[in-house]
């Protein structure tokens, strides 16, 4: 498995801090692989989801990181978004 895909579902972990997410989201990092977040945590998967992100690993790693705002990177087009943008909107409090 890819490091960046681990750290991401670490870091992703980490921001739910043990609570849960009503829906399922997938993060599709460019050239790595795919994360899903949902009621039952984060885990590595390409498992179909009701949102799915997609973006390169820097941008995702800035998204994380708190250097990069998720809805800023979607309007500039660096993160593409595909599926329920309601669940989209409420996921980008988790990821802040």
């Amino acid at each position: 498995m890819s490091e960046i895909l681990n750290q991401a579902r670490d870091v992703l972990a980490q921001k739910l801090d043990g609570g849960v997410f009503d829906g399922s989201a997938k993060f599709s990092i460019a050239g790595e692989g795919a994360l899903i977040m949902d009621n039952q945590g984060v885990r590595i998967s390409d498992d179909p989801a009701d949102v799915t992100l997609s973006a390169t690993a820097d941008v995702f790693e800035d998204i994380l990181a708190g250097t990069q705002n998720p809805t800023s990177a979607f309007m500039s087009g660096k993160l593409s978004v595909e599926g329920d943008m309601g669940l989209a909107l409420r996921l980008a409090g988790v990821l802040s």
